[in-house]
């Protein structure tokens, strides 16, 4: 990463810290009425969307350690991408943090960051499997972040259950996160050229937790376009990964081409989320409506 895009984007994220920090003690001030549901989206969605830059960039970030340097240039683009978001989240957070008991607070994101700058610094030393493992650590706090605030300040509000959070803050991005541990392996195993035993059951593991969450979210879901699609492009990715990927005899599919075929699947159940979060956002608005505000 170029040093004056690095100091750019660390001069964005402290300054977004250091307002939210300020919003957080403003907030406190005034005792401002705090854990809405619409502010828990807020947190939601810029969180979703960091998610599926990590993954992306873990993804890329297996490919390129394992020889193919094609993947460098689109890794700067999602770093640049991450760091706006994690400004941007660290905004999000402050009625959150006004909260008797908040999920995370601001130090704990604050931490967050500073791992994923140490994994950057590192990144060049690491082995796939090292490069994996601290992307998936980082990814871990950023699903249970989420599967909070859900639950916490959607889910369980005075408005009673909405239907589609289990899909939209624990479903569903764990189904991408499966999808995404499945890409970053893939990617370096086609880049590679050939699948190792560890690896083949590594894959197999993961292609199966993917499609008992997808059978999960359906059962727990109406009918729909986004959910459809995604169903589709899941499956297409496990046939691909279980006819092309696993044979002892080597890989018969290109890194970039599995990484484009992973990443299609991944993107459709993020559509799918994003969907669910506007059936969520339309019951909030109409429950916000009635005279108790139920």
């Amino acid at each position: 990463m170029a040093a004056p895009i690095e100091f750019l984007t660390s001069a964005l994220a402290a300054t977004a810290l250091a307002a939210a920090f300020w919003l957080r003690r403003h907030f406190r001030l005034r005792g401002a009425a705090a854990c809405r549901p619409a502010d828990a989206l807020a947190i939601c969605r810029p969180m979703l969307k960091l998610l599926a830059a990590l993954q992306q960039h873990r993804g890329m970030a297996s490919g390129w350690l394992a020889g193919d340097a094609n993947f460098g240039p689109r890794m700067e683009e999602r770093r640049r991408e991450i760091e706006r978001l994690f400004a941007a989240i660290a905004l999000a957070l402050v009625p959150e943090n006004a909260c008797a008991v908040p999920c995370m607070t601001l130090q704990d994101f604050r931490l967050l960051r500073h791992r994923w700058q140490e994994l950057l610094h590192g990144l060049g030393g690491l082995s796939v499997d090292e490069s994996i493992a601290r992307h998936t650590a980082i990814i871990a706090r950023i699903l249970l972040l989420l599967d909070a605030v859900g639950e916490t300040r959607i889910g369980l509000t005075r408005m009673g259950s909405l239907p589609q959070v289990g899909n939209f803050a624990r479903r569903l991005p764990a189904l991408t996160e499966a999808l995404g541990q499945a890409r970053a392996i893939g990617t370096g195993v086609a880049a590679r050229g050939a699948c190792s035993p560890v690896d083949r059951v590594r894959l197999l593991f993961l292609i199966s937790r993917a499609e008992t969450l997808l059978q999960q979210a359906q059962a727990d879901a109406a009918a729909s376009h986004a959910a459809g699609a995604a169903s589709r492009l899941v499956a297409e990715l496990a046939a691909v990964l279980r006819t092309e990927m696993l044979h002892a005899e080597g890989v018969r599919v290109a890194s970039a081409d599995y990484f484009a075929m992973a990443t299609r699947a991944i993107d459709s159940v993020f559509a799918w989320i994003d969907a669910s979060g506007s059936e969520i956002a339309a019951g909030i608005a109409a429950r916000m409506q009635t005279p108790a505000g139920r």
